[in-house]
């Protein structure tokens, strides 16, 4: 199997990637063109790199993971983004879901709690040239109010109800997905659409992920 560092998968590897992908229910063709662009072994180092292009949730620093392909698809094309769009994700990780939403929207805000996850995407977005994206530190369980509202918004970590500031932050007519339970085992993805009389509440598939957590890293990183 190809790999990051020979320039990205061969035409064989690619095709099996998609594969699954479609194969676990990714059908919007913005979303797989987005994924087929995006090469996901540019946010994956070290010795799971020969993995990257499996369809499998991967450790990275701060005992963070990047989500398996599939997963991100399906959270991409649960959002609906339009070209139009100005999205937030809460838990930038590697940075893959971030390059994926900046193929699709006009304007992407990223933000994490580790500095040095922070700090190694930005790395990745700058040297694929994806302008469109600012990412940076912050506790994103508080939203980006300074940037506020938002067509989209994406939490990449599980919450026990989705986040009030992030309902705020929440355009009327906008859409958030995000992963909702109380323990690391039994979580569902949500998608939320807020109305202007309430918000309207989806269950879409069971999941794991990440507890959300306020504060940020310890010591920054």
């Amino acid at each position: 199997m190809t790999g990051p560092s020979s320039g990205g998968p061969d035409a064989e590897t690619k095709m099996q990637f998609l594969y699954a992908l479609r194969s676990r229910g990714v059908t919007d063709k913005r979303v797989l063109n987005a994924m087929e662009t995006i090469d996901r072994g540019r946010f994956i180092t070290g010795i799971f790199a020969d993995r990257a292009y499996e369809d499998m949730p991967l450790p990275i620093p701060c005992g963070q993971t990047i989500s398996q392909p599939s997963v991100v698809g399906l959270m991409t094309q649960a959002l609906q983004i339009t070209a139009r769009d100005k999205v937030l994700e809460v838990g930038t990780g590697s940075g893959y879901q971030a390059a994926i939403l900046a193929r699709l929207a006009r304007r992407v805000y990223t933000v994490d709690r580790h500095a040095r996850l922070v700090r190694d995407a930005n790395a990745v977005f700058q040297a694929l040239g994806l302008v469109n994206i600012t990412a940076m530190t912050a506790d994103g369980s508080h939203g980006l109010a300074e940037q506020a509202p938002f067509d989209r918004i994406l939490v990449t970590a599980a919450a026990e109800d989705p986040p009030g500031p992030l309902l705020a932050q929440l355009k009327i007519g906008g859409i958030m997905v995000v992963p909702v339970g109380q323990s690391d085992a039994v979580q569902t993805l949500i998608r939320v659409r807020r109305g202007e009389n309430g918000f309207d509440y989806d269950e879409l598939r069971p999941v794991r992920f990440v507890p959300l957590l306020e504060g940020l890293g310890k010591d920054g990183s």
